[in-house]
């Protein structure tokens, strides 16, 4: 058993309670799908103004990502959880006055703050799960983590668009016919929808907050390292030694983005197509559907009939292939394609975080931490994906995704076994001295 390995009942009763964080997790984070349509309305933006939110939420992972290893270096893996659900509360409340005053800054400011925590929940999470069980598996089980993220994420759109998005095809339609005061009027009741849903919000976080500060939760220290892995880092003095970790986070950021936009245009696209908000607000939950059932199958499969590098060479295939079915095919069709992007989407992340932080050893908070900085990628990539859509057309911005999976079918081919930096003299001659010997 590896030295951070947590056998038996407490190994399967952890799993659950991270089980619930990823869960908050996917509620957090795809309720961007609806607001990205919901703010577009509301405080009148294009389309690359609207995917600020993206933005806003995503690029507080790569400001504070280094920081949070700091934190979780004071407080530990368990602690740093609650202190990451304590600071989303304070993000999700931000929403309170934001929509009071209908000031878009202060929306955004509320989303940053949100990841800023959920990038310290990350942090420790994903590691903590990587070290729950055999490292050959662990695809598997953040998998498993993924369905609870899917499930939440499936939910979230469908909650939020229920209450914000209701009727708002013919709010459009009214707007138009209304003078400037009138509209504001009509605005700031659409704003104040999200008032009661992000209280509630608020409230469940503190809740969770306080129940893993007192859950008992075994803490981790990825500072003990195997014999192996010791032998291996004996040379190692910083991360940057580690170039199958600095290329897996460059893929991470690429992979992030497209999933992003995979998620969070899809409403807008569908009005784009000619689709009804009434009926496009249900294809961020398609979307997350298909990414649900690659998830089942990675817990199914993975590492029984296929290893998590073969998952991720055939997952960037598929994203190859769907992308571009999307893009020369019109209507319910195209939308269909992306939304299946999900499931080239699901194995993703659960193979290419652990393939990143295999043997990093005494390491790993600093490598996950800059791993969580790749979560970056759903700040930037929507971005240019918006400009695009502005530019041309929100169909042909979706060539955007064929280099990016190309990036991901490199690091499952070769980036990730490039695992050593080039060796010293001296350590060569170490070793050529122990083999002689």
């Amino acid at each position: 058993m590896i030295p951070n390995e947590i056998p038996g009942n407490r190994s399967q009763r952890s799993l659950i309670i991270i089980g619930m964080l990823f869960f908050v997790f996917g509620f957090v984070t795809w309720l961007g799908s609806v607001l990205i349509p919901y703010l577009k309305i509301a405080c009148r933006l294009n389309n690359f103004e609207s995917y600020l939110v993206a933005f806003s939420f995503y690029i507080s992972y790569m400001i504070m990502a280094l920081p949070s290893a700091w934190v979780l270096k004071f407080t530990g893996f368990k602690n740093g959880m609650s202190v990451g659900l304590g600071v989303m509360a304070t993000g999700v409340l931000l929403f309170i006055p934001a929509a009071i005053y209908r000031t878009y800054i202060v929306f955004l400011t509320g989303l940053f703050i949100q990841g800023s925590g959920l990038a310290i929940l990350q942090t420790a999470a994903n590691p903590y799960v990587t070290f729950l069980g055999p490292q050959e598996s662990a695809a598997k089980r953040i998998s498993v983590m993924g369905i609870c993220n899917g499930v939440a994420g499936i939910i979230a759109p469908l909650i939020l668009g229920s209450i914000i998005l209701n009727n708002t095809d013919q709010l459009q339609e009214k707007l138009r016919a209304l003078n400037a005061a009138q509209q504001a009027v009509e605005l700031n009741a659409l704003a104040a929808r999200v008032i009661v849903p992000y209280i509630i919000m608020t409230a469940a976080l503190l809740v969770l907050s306080g129940f893993v500060y007192f859950s008992g939760l075994p803490e981790i220290d990825t500072d003990i390292e195997d014999k192996e892995t010791a032998h291996a880092n004996m040379n190692k003095t910083n991360i940057f030694q580690f170039r199958h970790l600095l290329i897996g986070v460059f893929t991470l950021f690429i992979y992030v983005g497209v999933e992003v936009i995979a998620g969070d245009s899809i409403i807008n696209y569908g009005s784009f197509l000619g689709i009804p908000i009434e009926t496009s607000r249900f294809f961020t939950s398609a979307t997350l559907s298909t990414m649900l059932i690659g998830y089942l199958v990675g817990i199914i499969c993975i590492p029984r009939y296929f290893s998590q590098e073969q998952a991720l060479k055939f997952s960037s295939i598929t994203g190859i292939i769907f992308a571009i079915t999307a893009i020369t095919t019109t209507g319910y069709m195209s939308v269909v394609f992306i939304a299946l992007l999900g499931l080239s989407n699901s194995l993703m992340w659960p193979a290419i975080w652990p393939l990143s932080i295999a043997g990093l050893g005494r390491f790993t908070k600093i490598g996950s931490s800059l791993l969580i900085m790749a979560i970056g990628g759903g700040a930037i990539m929507p971005l240019i994906y918006g400009h695009l859509a502005d530019r041309t057309n929100p169909q042909n911005a979706y060539w955007l995704l064929v280099p990016c999976y190309l990036v991901i079918f490199y690091f499952a081919v070769k980036g990730h076994k490039i695992k050593k930096p080039a060796e010293t003299t001296d350590s060569k001659i170490n070793m050529i001295s122990a083999k002689v010997l």
